[in-house]
């Protein structure tokens, strides 16, 4: 081969098929590798992920050393192991979120769930309505497969469903899907009310959109009163695609979830996933499945609800300590996550500056950009107080305040921010 013949091939171009210009990837998921390759100490909020302290290891190693055999490390079947689907449907008969195992399908994982929901639903060009803010990675999924993202706003009653006719009238046609955190969503914490959740059913009717129902953190509410599901509201619904997972109630790494759906869709979805990994692991599914059926998950769940409680009340209490009235934050009711707003002369600070300032503190956390579709809330950003100690919080706060101070010095000095 020549030089020249070198030269040609460096200057090639990849045939990229078009879609790979709307990957964007995830600012959240990239924290992780980010955070691993620091070498000085740091608080960390940025992952929405229980703390080691939160996973159940010894009754997993008892576990695996008691089940796993040959079966385990075999293909099993596409729709889950049949164990881990009766043991899951048995414990939801108890929950707000009742199903039937021809509804269930595993997945590995909550985000392959919401892949598989994008792949079955959404054409280029197609319109998705998702909250303002999200879990930027849900809406990354819906870009991936060509959607036209509509931003819709959140309060403290989560999205505000009673704007979405204007917005939808403004873009001049209906959304093919809605993508929803209805319980202490990610990343505000809030948590969509009863008539909102009434009414959200009624206008996917109107206009024949799929709800794609992300519910991470239901099983973790730690104060007030259990909301019925969508599902639950509306039984046997086939607009209601719904995503679950173990990551935020067991480990993130088992990556193991489930979808609930209309039987009539479940063929498709085994479909939608034979064609991206055959099955969920096996071992992690045999893992949970006996985990259950011993009855261990009443008792972690219990034990995290009353811990989460503690975490958040403490991290609460230690942002009014050194912050005052310089931020606001939401009031979850469960779940992982604090939402906060710069307030007065600190929000001029862009927390996407912020971030490198804290992280050269010691501290790490979500910039609100990176949980917004189009970039907005520079003046936000987000907390988890589930996987870290309220003695950690208090010192994960305190460098914060003082990477707050620095660059709100840097600003009054009219240095560049």
């Amino acid at each position: 081969m020549t030089v020249d013949h070198i030269a040609t091939r460096s200057r090639a171009v990849l045939p990229l098929a078009d879609r790979a210009a709307d990957l964007v990837g995830s600012v959240i998921d990239s924290s992780t590798s980010l955070l691993a390759s620091q070498t000085h100490d740091i608080v960390r909020f940025a992952m929405g992920s229980p703390a080691d302290e939160a996973v159940p290891l010894e009754e997993f190693r008892d576990i695996a050393h008691q089940v796993l055999d040959h079966s385990s490390m075999t293909y099993g079947a596409t729709e889950g192991e049949p164990v881990l689907l009766k043991a899951l449907v048995d414990y939801l008969a108890e929950t707000s979120d009742p199903t039937s195992e021809e509804r269930v399908t595993i997945t590995a994982g909550g985000m392959q769930g919401l892949d598989i929901a994008c792949k079955l639903f959404i054409n280029p060009g197609d319109l998705v309505i998702v909250e303002s803010p999200t879990y930027t990675n849900g809406s990354a999924t819906a870009l991936s497969y060509g959607a036209e993202l509509l931003e819709a706003p959140t309060d403290e009653n989560g999205l505000i469903v009673e704007a979405l006719p204007d917005l939808i009238a403004a873009a001049g046609r209906t959304p093919k899907a809605i993508y929803t955190i209805p319980n202490f969503q990610n990343p505000a914490g809030v948590t969509l009310s009863l008539p909102r959740r009434h009414q959200l059913l009624e206008l996917a009717h109107d206009w024949n959109s799929v709800i794609i129902d992300d519910d991470p953190y239901g099983l973790l509410r730690f104060q007030g009163e259990d909301l019925p599901s969508l599902q639950a509201l509306s039984p046997g619904d086939p607009l209601l695609f719904s995503v679950r997972t173990f990551s935020k109630i067991l480990a993130p790494g088992l990556r193991v979830g489930w979808v609930d759906t209309d039987p009539a869709l479940r063929q498709l979805v085994i479909n939608a996933k034979q064609a991206m990994d055959t099955c969920t692991n096996v071992p992690a599914q045999h893992i949970v499945a006996e985990f259950i059926r011993r009855g261990g998950l009443d008792n972690h769940l219990a034990g995290l609800r009353t811990e989460y409680k503690r975490r958040k009340d403490s991290m609460q209490e230690s942002l009014r300590r050194n912050l005052g009235d310089r931020v606001t934050t939401t009031d979850p009711e469960g779940g992982f996550f604090l939402w906060l707003t710069l307030q007065g002369e600190d929000a001029r600070i862009s927390t996407r500056k912020l971030f490198e300032t804290a992280l050269a503190e010691g501290v790490a956390f979500i910039p609100g950009p990176a949980l917004s579709a189009s970039g907005k809330f520079d003046d936000a950003l987000r907390l988890c107080f589930a996987s870290t100690t309220p003695e950690r919080a208090e010192e994960g706060i305190i460098r914060l305040r003082n990477a707050m101070d620095r660059e709100l010095a840097a600003l009054k000095a009219g240095a560049p921010v």
